[in-house]
């Protein structure tokens, strides 16, 4: 039986936190919140949901800490993790299909693969970022995906707390993918739905740094690879 949690990192999403939880409850599985260092009423509404598990950090970390956070509690009782966006573009119902993909007696690494992103509202960083990222998680050594930067993911606990994954910030979920092909999990891919509410969306993407810092965290995994021929008896 897998036993799984819902894990929601969230950073300044106080207008549709509320609502993300709300599409959560019907699955019936714990849901774990990390505020990530919030500055707006985030907290405030957080306090005011009852029947779920809020975790803070004092300041903001990042995705992946926030991810890391989260996954640690969940250790406490469940073997299994499916993490979703607080944005609101993920649909909660989609997670039973992330759960349906495991296949009986294995352990992978789900991804959700985000349907109908060429749609008008989809921004053209996402579209851009999502096939940019696809090649270099490639390159560096990882499974070839239709969506590398999808955030709505099942990881399997604890293999995943155990890979050597360096990166904290949005680069944690592409790096995880590198890692976890390294050590030899595999990963599977299952469609999901995306809704974009245009201006209304919160997302703390920035362009510039985290295409930087994209660009620094692929570098290494590049870097490791190429060297570990020389050094692997």
């Amino acid at each position: 039986m897998m036993r799984a949690a819902i894990v929601i990192p969230t950073y300044n999403h106080g207008e549709r936190i509320a609502e993300v939880i709300a599409g959560c409850r019907p699955l019936n599985l714990p849901i774990l919140v990390v505020d990530d260092g919030s500055t707006d009423n985030t907290a405030t509404v957080l306090r005011g949901i009852t029947d779920i598990t809020v975790l803070h950090h004092e300041y903001n970390q990042g995705k992946g800490a926030a991810l890391l956070t989260g996954f640690g509690l969940a250790m406490q009782g469940c073997d299994w993790a499916i993490t979703l966006d607080a944005d609101g573009q993920h649909t909660p119902q989609d997670c039973l299909r992330l759960l349906e993909a495991v296949p009986e007696g294995q352990r992978p690494l789900v991804l959700g693969v985000r349907q109908g992103m060429e749609g008008r509202d989809v921004p053209w960083t996402s579209r851009f970022g999502r096939g940019f990222s696809n090649f270099w998680v490639w390159a560096s050594g990882g499974p070839w995906v239709a969506d590398s930067q999808s955030g709505f993911r099942l990881y399997p606990l604890p293999e995943t707390l155990n890979l050597p994954v360096r990166a904290k910030r949005y680069q944690y979920e592409v790096e995880v993918l590198v890692q976890a092909a390294m050590a030899g999990m595999s990963i599977v891919e299952a469609p999901v739905q995306v809704i974009y509410q245009g201006s209304e969306r919160v997302s703390h993407f920035r362009p510039f740094v985290d295409f930087w810092r994209n660009t620094i965290t692929f570098f290494r995994l590049i870097m490791r690879r190429f060297f570990s021929r020389f050094f692997t008896p």
